[in-house]
């Protein structure tokens, strides 16, 4: 069978009786979804079994980042195969015990986790971030922050991807600072950070925690003559006892990620 790889093609064999048993408003939605991952064929009560299995093989999927990340999610739960122990996490990784689930502090702000690891917070949450905090309550073994710091492709594991941190997390972070220093300032005080003793001579150096123990460090220098701007992100030597290199690396990016969306917020009001 031909492969189908937009929803127009997927809709060409369809019965096209847009009757929304399978809860979409029309067969082309019902087509885009299942590009998406975000349906199945089998939703369509119209399909006949005979052809399900092989029009779901020729099918290539085009999953959104936020569904990825979902499924990212639910295989790290499934990991679990018994009920984690709260009161050791909590030890470990510098949390409280609050309603029988772990309170987590994370850039100021509460997240809650049960037993078999679902995650909730008092404000939004997303499967990335979700996804971080539970591998970190999975892999930290419990090491007290050193109060070393060291750039990401220092880590262990970091070498590797030490590039594509600094495009996907540093350069964003540094346009930010160069277009907004006051702002970029004021976001320790947002998102309840430290400043630093400088050890590195910047001219802004910011101290975050994204959980109790796995701080990091922002430092930006301003331009002087003809020198330009630069901003490095460092971590405690320590990180690698308390997250993967992956979502090490997913922190930073999506750190900077939020900060571009509370600069936008900022200047939209």
């Amino acid at each position: 069978m031909t492969r189908i790889k937009n929803p127009l093609e997927l809709y060409k064999v369809l019965p096209k009786t847009n009757c929304r048993q399978c809860s979409a408003p029309t067969c082309l939605a019902f087509s885009a979804a299942v590009i998406k991952g975000e349906k199945h064929l089998a939703d369509c009560p119209h399909i006949p079994d005979s052809l399900t299995a092989p029009l779901a093989e020729s099918i290539t999927t085009h999953k959104t980042m936020e569904h990825r990340r979902e499924e990212a999610l639910e295989q790290l739960r499934s990991t679990i195969t018994t009920p984690i122990d709260l009161a050791s996490a909590a030890q470990k990784v510098g949390a409280a015990i609050v309603n029988e689930k772990l309170a987590v502090k994370c850039l100021g702000r509460s997240f809650f986790v049960d037993a078999l690891g679902n995650v909730t917070s008092e404000c939004h949450t997303h499967a990335g971030m979700a996804y971080i905090l539970l591998d970190h309550i999975l892999h930290s073994n419990g090491a007290a922050v050193a109060g070393q710091w060291v750039p990401f492709g220092e880590l262990k594991r970091g070498g590797a991807m030490s590039a594509l941190f600094g495009q996907t997390c540093e350069k964003p972070l540094k346009r930010l600072a160069d277009t907004y220093t006051d702002l970029f300032k004021d976001l320790i005080y947002i998102f309840s950070g430290d400043r630093s003793t400088n050890m590195f001579s910047s001219d802004v150096s910011l101290i975050l925690y994204p959980f109790p123990k796995v701080p990091l460090l922002i430092c930006y220098w301003e331009p002087e003559g003809d020198m330009e701007s630069s901003l490095h992100l460092f971590f405690d030597s320590t990180v690698e006892s308390h997250l993967s290199i992956e979502s090490t690396y997913a922190l930073g990016v999506g750190l900077a990620a939020m900060f571009d969306k509370v600069v936008l917020k900022h200047n939209n009001t």
